[in-house]
């Protein structure tokens, strides 16, 4: 029998520069913390969690930097990668109706983009809000639910929020 169980990894891209006034937003490097804290947190997303189905990130150099290091770390096959340019810009609801489309086979999920769209995403199913969620951060969510259209706050089974600066 399929199990219902589907997860949700919502990574937001690691701290970037302002260094270059110039470049447009969608092109902005990470630092080298954000580098650092992403090899971190992939290390301990690894430990704690099975490789995802699916990735799908936002089109902004740092948000596809983050996700390639999440990459070569939990070794997903680029073939599992997608580029979405709606999560560059778009609202917690937009994000969400892109989760909705994503086809029952896959049951792991881990998308990777941007404040204030991916800490309004996880509000909308944590039982414990956050205040933010930072660089490189973190949010698991399982859910017992047949397909994406189905997920919910009230069919959360577990949840998990990390992030660089959390003591274990």
């Amino acid at each position: 029998m399929e199990s219902n169980l589907l997860e949700l990894h919502i990574v937001r891209h690691g701290k970037s520069s302002w260094d270059y006034p110039h470049i447009a937003d969608i092109d902005r490097p990470l630092t080298e913390r954000g580098i650092e804290n992403a090899h971190q947190m992939a290390q301990r997303f690894l430990a704690n969690y099975h490789t995802p189905d699916l990735i799908i990130t936002s089109s902004a150099a740092r948000a596809v930097h983050t996700c390639l290091i999440f990459v070569r770390i939990l070794r997903v096959p680029f073939e599992q990668i997608t580029i979405n340019d709606l999560i560059y810009n778009g609202t917690d609801d937009e994000i969400l109706g892109m989760i909705h489309s994503v086809p029952p086979r896959v049951k792991r999920l881990m998308i990777f983009g941007h404040n204030p769209a991916f800490t309004d995403l996880a509000n909308r199913f944590l039982q414990h809000k956050i205040d933010n969620l930072p660089t490189a951060g973190i949010v698991s969510l399982h859910f017992n639910a047949p397909d994406w259209l189905e997920i919910n706050r009230s069919n959360v089974v577990s949840e998990f929020f990390d992030f660089p600066k959390r003591q274990s």
